[in-house]
C-alpha cells in the first residue's frame, strides 16, 4: 500500500493520530522537569476533584432531584468543552487543523482521527469520571444501566466534537494576535467562572436548593448531551418511548456536529490564508493631515500624545490588555457576588476604583524595551510632569465614567440609593489616591513585564521589587483617604444624613488634588532616575 493509500484508510489514520497525540503528551512532558512536575500536579489535583465529584454524584442516588442536577450538570460540561479551547488553544497542539493542509488527507477519514485523538487528556478523563458519576446517580434497573452506558458515550463524542468544531471554526482567530489576546484573558474566563460556580454552590447548599434546578432542566433535558441523561431517568421510571426521543435528538445533534467540523475542515484546508489575502491587497492611504477621531477630541500636545498613546497600548498590547480587562470585570463581579450571597454593600464599588487605580502602577515597565524613546523626549521635570499626566488622564478617562456606573449599578441592585453620593465621593477619591501612589511607585520601583512568557507579569529577579511597589503603594493610598473615611464615619455618628451628600463633590476634590500632588512629587524622580528605569524595565 502507497503512503497515500495508508493515510486515507480511517482505521491506520485514526491509529496514527492516537500514537500522534500520546507523543506530543510524552514529548511535552520530556521538555523541562517544572513542565514534568506541573502535568502531574494538575492529573493527581484532577484526578482527586474528579473522585470526590463522583462520591457526590454517587451519595445522590435516589435523591428526588438528582436527575435535575445531572441535567444541568450535562450542559454545563457542553459548555465547559465549548468555550476552553477558545481560551486555551495552546492546551492540545492537535488543536490546529492548518498543520495538515500539505498531508493528502480527506476530511472524513481526518474528522474520525481527530475525534478519537480528542478523547485522550486529562479533561476527557474528567469528564468521563463525572458522566459515569451522572448515570449512577439516575439509572436503576439493567434497562436502565444500558441506557446510561449509551448517555456516556453519546456525551463524550458529542463534547469532544462540539470543541473540534468550534476550534474549526475559530482557527484563524486563534491562531491571529487577537487569539493570542483572547488566551490570555483565559485567566479573567477562570475567575469569573469561580466566582459564579460559588455562588450557584452557595444557593444549592441551602434548604432545597437542588429544587432550584427544576425549571432549568426542564429546559434542558430536550438539549444535547443534557437530553441524553434524562432518557437514562426516563428509562429508569419506564417512559421508554420520550427517552428514545431524547436518544434521537442527541445523537442527532452529534451527526449534525460532525457535518459541521467537515465542513468547517474542508473550508479550512482548501482557502487561503485570510493573512495573505490581505497583504495582496491595496492599502487604503489615511489622507495627509487627517488624524483619529479620538485624537480630534484630545489636545494638540503632548498630553494629547500621551493620552492617545496610553490609550493604543492598553488595547493594542495583549498583556496590558489582559490587566485593564480583568480589572474592570472583576471590579463589576465583586459587588454582584457579594449581593447575590446576601452580603453586599453598596461601599464594596469601591473595588472598582482600587482595581482600576491601581493599572498606575509601573508605567514604564509596561512600555519594555521601547521606554528609550520616552525617555529621550523628557529633558526636565516638566517633560516628566507632562508624561505622567497624560498616562493618569488616560486612565481617568476610563476610570471616572467606570467608577460611577458601578456605584450605580450596585445602589440599583441593592436599593441603596440614598448611599450612592458617599460611596461614589470616597471611590474617586480611593481611585485619586491609587493614581498618586501609582505614579510615586512608577518612578521609585520599576519592574519589566516579560513580553513572551505566557500569564509571567513580573521578571523573577524583580519579583520582591513589584510586590513592595503595590502592596507599600495601596497601604499608602488606603492611608491618603482616611481624612475622607473619617468626615463620612462622623456624618454618620453625628446625625448629619442631609449632607452626607457633599462627601461626593468634597471625594471627587479630594481625589483629583491627591492625584496632582502625586503626579508633581514624581516627576522630578522620574526625570532624575531615568536611566535606572531604563534598566530596570529592560530586563525582562
Amino acid at each position: 500500500m502507497t503512503a497515500t493509500g495508508s493515510l486515507t484508510a480511517p482505521a491506520p489514520l485514526t491509529a496514527l493520530f492516537v500514537r500522534l497525540k500520546l507523543s506530543l503528551l510524552r514529548n511535552g512532558l520530556r521538555q523541562s522537569a517544572k513542565r514534568r512536575a506541573a502535568y502531574i500536579g494538575s492529573v493527581v489535583f484532577t484526578l482527586l476533584f474528579a473522585a470526590l465529584q463522583l462520591l457526590g454524584l454517587i451519595a445522590l442516588r435516589g435523591h428526588d432531584h438528582a436527575a435535575a442536577l445531572v441535567t444541568v450538570l450535562a450542559a454545563v460540561f457542553a459548555l465547559g468543552w465549548a468555550v476552553m479551547p477558545l481560551f486555551f488553544p495552546s492546551g492540545d497542539e492537535t488543536l490546529d487543523p492548518t498543520r495538515l493542509v500539505m498531508l493528502p488527507l480527506r476530511p472524513r477519514p481526518l474528522v474520525l482521527a481527530l475525534l478519537v485523538s480528542s478523547l485522550i487528556g486529562i479533561g476527557p478523563l474528567f469528564t468521563l469520571t463525572l458522566a459515569v458519576g451522572s448515570v449512577i446517580a439516575v439509572a436503576h434497573g439493567a434497562a436502565a444501566a444500558a441506557a446510561g452506558v449509551l448517555a456516556v458515550v453519546l456525551t463524550m463524542l458529542l463534547c469532544a466534537a462540539l470543541a473540534r468544531a468550534v476550534a474549526t471554526a475559530n482557527t484563524r482567530l486563534l491562531s491571529s494576535r487577537r487569539g493570542r489576546d483572547l488566551a490570555l484573558l483565559s485567566g479573567l474566563f477562570v475567575a469569573v467562572g469561580a466566582q459564579l460556580l460559588n455562588v450557584g454552590v452557595g444557593k444549592l447548599s441551602g434548604e432545597n436548593g437542588l429544587a432550584s434546578l427544576e425549571p432549568v432542566a426542564d429546559v434542558l433535558r430536550w438539549v444535547p448531551p443534557a437530553a441524553a441523561f434524562d432518557a437514562v431517568q426516563g428509562v429508569s421510571d419506564g417512559s421508554y418511548g420520550p427517552a428514545a426521543a431524547q436518544f434521537a435528538l442527541s445523537a442527532a445533534a452529534l451527526a449534525l456536529l460532525l457535518w459541521w467540523w467537515q465542513r468547517g475542515l474542508t473550508h479550512l484546508m482548501t482557502s487561503p490564508d485570510s493573512s495573505t489575502i490581505q497583504a495582496a491587497e491595496p492599502r487604503r492611504e489615511r489622507p495627509a493631515g487627517a488624524r483619529p477621531a479620538l485624537h480630534r477630541l484630545l489636545p494638540d500636545d503632548r498630553t494629547g500624545t500621551v493620552v492617545l498613546r496610553t490609550l493604543r497600548y492598553a488595547w493594542r498590547d495583549p498583556k496590558t490588555k489582559s490587566a485593564w480587562v480583568t480589572s474592570l470585570a472583576v471590579g463589576l463581579l465583586v459587588p454582584f457576588v457579594t449581593t447575590v450571597q446576601g452580603g453586599g454593600s453598596v461601599y464594596t464599588a469601591c473595588w472598582a476604583a482600587g482595581l482600576l487605580g491601581m493599572q498606575m502602577y509601573n508605567q514604564f515597565g509596561q512600555d519594555s524595551s521601547a521606554f528609550w524613546m520616552v525617555a529621550q523626549t523628557i529633558s526636565s521635570p516638566r517633560d516628566a510632569y507632562l508624561e505622567l499626566r497624560g498616562r493618569a488622564l488616560a486612565l481617568a478617562l476610563v476610570g471616572v465614567p467606570y467608577v460611577t456606573l458601578v456605584v450605580l449599578g450596585s445602589a440599583a441592585l441593592m436599593d441603596e440609593w440614598a448611599a450612592a453620593p458617599e460611596a461614589l465621593g470616597l471611590a474617586l477619591a480611593l481611585f485619586g489616591a491609587l493614581v498618586a501612589t501609582g505614579a510615586m511607585t512608577s518612578a521609585l520601583y520599576p519592574y519589566s513585564i516579560p513580553q513572551d512568557s505566557g500569564y509571567k507579569n513580573v521578571v523573577p529577579a524583580q519579583a520582591g521589587l513589584a510586590w513592595a511597589g503595590i502592596f507599600g503603594g495601596m497601604l499608602t493610598g488606603a492611608a491618603l483617604c482616611a481624612p475622607l473615611i473619617g468626615a463620612t464615619i462622623w456624618m454618620h455618628t453625628a446625625g448629619a444624613d442631609d449632607r452626607l451628600w457633599l462627601l461626593l463633590p468634597l471625594g471627587a476634590a479630594y481625589g483629583a488634588a491627591l492625584a496632582l500632588a502625586g503626579l508633581r512629587l514624581a516627576a522630578p524622580r522620574v526625570a532624575a532616575r531615568l536611566p535606572e528605569i531604563l534598566t530596570a524595565v529592560t530586563k525582562g
